[in-house]
């Protein structure tokens, strides 16, 4: 079933801290809202408490299920780390820490829930202090962009809160991703299905439910170009894991790269990428992700009705 053949999803239920979301009849879709200067795609724009709720009130107006939250960039270079001595993988303090990055988040989680007391909200935080906060101020998902991996506490604080979680496949850190040398296709596969296999092996042992756990192969998290591209082709490999699959591919540099001849041999900037960022999520989709993180809700929605119309006319 692997290449682009269209991947039959799993019907079930992700269950979340106070209720579930059906995955895999049509495609979920996650809007990103962040709420930081220097985030690669939107950065600056939705800084202030006021500007971001506007806008991921916007976002589900357009059609999203839930708004991600995120109030740290992990773009390319950027340094990130967790609690010192608790992590597995230690490294400096991060550019942002626990405290300035709830300063961030809380108001805005606030507000959302506020305005709409319905409203599906996921922090988007590797740190567990962080999820802990926005646990109790109503988040329903944490989604760690580490798989648990920087951050010793995170397994133990969503066991403890019962949220749903994401969680993603990073190859290192941000500043290491620009020296990492390209793997082929089937290292590539590897490394990514045991990341995830040990991500999950950690919150599984931590007593998170697996019927918490949603998995990201991390597009863009240390993938390299057209690493990229294969992983995509044979993302529906990754359901071998027996969770559903997210797929984050929105705006991401890799398809600037993919564009250059487009653009004089220069990466595409960010605004042009929108077209590119549909056609990977579709791609996707026929790949076996049953939910999308997106930055453009409207045309995101549009297009994943056409591919869910193609699995649902697939012969079963």
């Amino acid at each position: 079933m692997g290449g682009m053949q269209p991947v039959a999803r799993k019907i079930e239920p992700w269950r979340l801290r106070t209720r579930a979301l059906e995955l895999g009849r049509r495609t979920v879709i996650m809007g990103v809202v962040n709420i930081t200067p220097d985030s690669f795609s939107d950065g600056g724009l939705f800084l202030s408490p006021e500007a971001a709720v506007t806008q991921a009130l916007r976002l589900l107006d357009e059609g999203a299920d839930l708004v991600d939250l995120g109030a740290e960039s992990t773009r390319p270079g950027s340094q990130v780390s967790s609690r010192a001595g608790k992590a597995k993988d230690s490294a400096p303090a991060p550019a942002v820490s626990a405290e300035e990055e709830q300063a961030r988040l809380l108001p805005v989680l606030e507000g959302v829930l506020a305005a709409r007391s319905d409203a599906i909200v996921s922090a988007d935080t590797y740190k567990a202090a962080t999820a802990q906060a926005a646990l109790k101020a109503g988040a329903e998902i944490v989604n760690d962009v580490s798989g648990f991996m920087w951050d010793a506490e995170m397994a133990r604080v969503c066991a403890q809160f019962n949220p749903g979680v994401v969680l993603m496949h990073t190859r290192g850190r941000p500043e290491q991703w620009r020296t990492q040398p390209q793997l082929p296709g089937d290292e590539l596969l590897a490394m990514v299905r045991a990341g995830l296999h040990a991500s999950m092996a950690l919150a599984l042992g931590a007593g998170i439910p697996s019927e918490k756990i949603v998995l990201d192969p991390g597009y863009g998290f240390g993938k390299r170009f057209n690493e990229n591209h294969s992983l995509l082709a044979r993302q529906a490999e990754l359901l071998s894991l027996g969770r559903p699959l997210l797929a984050g591919l929105s705006r991401k540099s890799f398809l600037g790269h993919t564009l250059a001849g487009l653009h004089g041999g220069a990466q595409a900037p960010v605004a042009a990428r929108e077209t590119a960022s549909i056609a990977a999520m579709v791609a996707a989709i026929l790949n076996g992700a049953s939910i999308v993180r997106v930055h453009s809700v409207r045309p995101a929605v549009e297009a994943a009705l056409i591919a869910d119309a193609i699995l649902a006319a697939q012969p079963r």
